[in-house]
């Protein structure tokens, strides 16, 4: 039996507990560690660096402890700024150095806010006014001076946060990050990008796929990354109403889509060399040839064996069949291209579904 995975606390149950912190400071209290009871209910106890009155309020400094959790925030320092504001002003929440601001409508967000989610303003909500009660009247600024760097590690500048990172988390607690909680994570991406008007999108496995569909001229605010969960995306895809995809990436996941895998983890499932040499050999490779694909490494390393053969014309059809087979997964709730290309970027073949989708879009593949 495997070690069980310590938890930790989000980067929102931070400025929570700084407000607690400068609130309870400001009170003649000075705490070393607080205790913190979080959305769902699970108690928090969270110690407390450092604690200063500035010219604009008291200052709390608060390290983020995501426990066994991955997490980029891991180590950093939230800072939360508290300053008492005139009766009715009621509780305004800003964004300090390394915050970033919402440009993209679909989030949880107004466009022009700071990114500090829901979940957080909820949990120091529920702080204030456990120490003042309904009415107090506050401003509330947090500050990741880290965030500006670490932003750029997630997908904030996909989904339209810039300028920082965001205060994020539902509850407060930080859990090791299950595959549904990532898998979660992508899903804003889909509403972004309708919210900006795409009801046609564009699903790349990451950040290389969408490097090279945007050299085609691909719009990149109609990208959608959706890791090896391409099955969940198109489901989630299927859901809100989105009208048609094209798969776009490298040959060696979307060769797994062709083959029914919507998974494409290679430790999940494969197939993506088996799908090559069955296609390949129903267009005519000759058995040795069909060998040699099964025995080479990688899709890449496929690819002269397939050339050699002249059997290259096998990569439009892999892409109509993953095509096909995305649109079974979904029953039929949306239409689905496909564009398969090399790791430099490359053409090697698509659909003609992916070719009208391409149009709509003006690109200049062809």
């Amino acid at each position: 039996m495997g070690k069980e995975l310590r938890g930790g606390y989000t980067t929102g149950a931070c400025m929570a507990a700084g407000v607690k912190a400068a609130l309870l400071y400001r009170a003649g209290e000075y705490c070393e560690r607080l205790k913190l009871i979080a959305l769902d209910g699970t108690p928090l106890e969270i110690p407390v660096k450092s604690i200063e009155e500035t010219d604009d309020g008291v200052r709390v400094e608060i390290v983020k402890d995501a426990g066994d959790d991955p997490d980029i925030t891991n180590g950093a320092s939230v800072f939360t700024t508290v300053r008492i504001l005139p009766s009715g002003s009621g509780i305004i929440f800003q964004a300090g150095e390394g915050i970033g601001t919402v440009t993209k409508a679909g989030l949880s967000v107004p466009v022009g806010s700071p990114a500090i989610n829901p979940g957080p303003k909820k949990l120091t909500e529920q702080v204030v006014r456990e120490i003042l009660g309904d009415n107090a009247a506050l401003e509330i600024t947090v500050s990741i001076p880290a965030g500006t760097e670490l932003a750029k590690k997630t997908l904030n500048p996909v989904l339209g946060v810039v300028g920082g990172i965001s205060v994020i988390g539902t509850t407060g607690v930080l859990r090791p990050m299950s595959e549904e909680g990532f898998k979660n994570s992508l899903l804003p991406q889909i509403d972004v990008a309708k919210a900006a008007g795409y009801d046609t999108q564009i699903f790349v496995p990451g950040k290389i796929g969408e490097n090279i569909a945007v050299k085609f001229g691909l719009p990149r605010e109609a990208i959608v990354q959706t890791s090896n969960f391409i099955g969940f995306m198109l489901d989630a895809a299927a859901e809100r109403k989105i009208k048609s995809v094209l798969l776009f990436g490298h040959l060696g996941k979307l060769a797994k889509v062709a083959a029914g895998v919507f998974h494409t983890h290679n430790r999940v499932g494969d197939g993506r060399l088996e799908a090559m040499a069955a296609y390949a050999a129903a267009e005519g490779l000759p058995a040795d040839g069909v060998r040699r694909v099964l025995a080479a490494t990688t899709t890449e390393d496929a690819m002269p064996i397939i050339e050699e053969y002249g059997m290259t014309k096998v990569y439009d059809i892999l892409a109509e069949r993953a095509s096909l087979r995305s649109e079974r997964h979904v029953f039929g709730e949306l239409s689905v291209g496909t564009v398969m290309v090399t790791l430099k970027g490359e053409l090697l073949g698509m659909d003609e579904r992916a070719r009208e989708i391409g149009r709509g879009f003006h690109w200049n593949i062809e």
